[in-house]
C-alpha cells in the first residue's frame, strides 16, 4: 500500500509547477506608486495605498514601502524635509541671477585681440547686463565689478539674493 500512497502523492504534487515566492507587483503599479510618491512628497504609504485603491489597485502598505525602498525613495517624513532643486528655483526665481564670462575676438590696430566679457542675467526677466569688458581681468577688477553690480542705489543685482556662477578662476586669480 505504500507504493499506492506515493503514486497518489506524486499525482497531486504541484511543487514542480510552482515558482519561488510570491509574484511581483505589476510594473505599471510600481511606476504609479513611485510617481505618486515623487509628485506628492508628504504622502505616506497609507495615503498612496488609498489613492491606488481609488484607481482599482489593491496593494498592501508593506508592498508600497518595499517598492519605494527598492527605488531609493525615503519615507514621507524624510521626503518632506528635503527641498528639490526645482522647488527651490520656483520659490526663489525672482531673487536669482547668474553670471559668467565669454570671449570676443576684436580687431584693433594691434591685430586680433581677445577680450573677456563679464555678464549677468536676471533669470526671472531674462535681462542681461554686461558688467565689464577687459583684456586680462584679475581679482581686483572682478571685485570692483561685483561692487558695481551690488550697489544699493543702481546696482543690477539690487534685490537679488542668489548669484549662480561656475568655478572659473577668473573670479579670483590673475589671468
Amino acid at each position: 500500500m505504500a507504493w499506492h500512497r506515493r503514486l497518489i502523492a506524486q499525482k497531486y504534487d504541484g511543487s514542480k509547477k510552482r515558482g519561488p515566492g510570491r509574484p511581483r507587483v505589476m510594473k505599471e503599479i510600481q511606476e504609479l506608486t513611485v510617481r505618486m510618491a515623487k509628485e506628492n512628497r508628504n504622502w505616506g504609504y497609507t495615503r498612496i495605498r488609498g489613492s491606488l485603491s481609488n484607481l482599482g489597485h489593491v496593494v498592501a502598505r508593506g508592498t508600497i514601502a518595499n517598492i519605494l525602498r527598492e527605488r531609493g525613495i525615503e519615507p514621507a517624513p524624510e521626503r518632506c524635509r528635503k527641498t528639490t532643486w526645482r522647488e527651490f528655483l520656483r520659490s526663489h526665481w525672482d531673487m536669482i541671477a547668474a553670471a559668467d564670462f565669454f570671449t570676443a575676438e576684436v580687431w584693433t590696430r594691434f591685430g586680433l585681440l581677445r577680450y573677456l566679457v563679464f555678464f549677468v542675467i536676471e533669470l526671472s526677466t531674462r535681462r542681461v547686463r554686461v558688467a565689464g569688458i577687459h583684456r586680462a581681468p584679475d581679482g581686483e577688477w572682478t571685485t570692483q565689478v561685483a561692487r558695481n553690480l551690488t550697489d544699493g542705489v543702481d546696482g543690477f543685482l539690487r534685490g537679488k539674493r542668489y548669484l549662480l556662477h561656475d568655478r572659473d578662476p577668473l573670479y579670483t586669480e590673475e589671468f
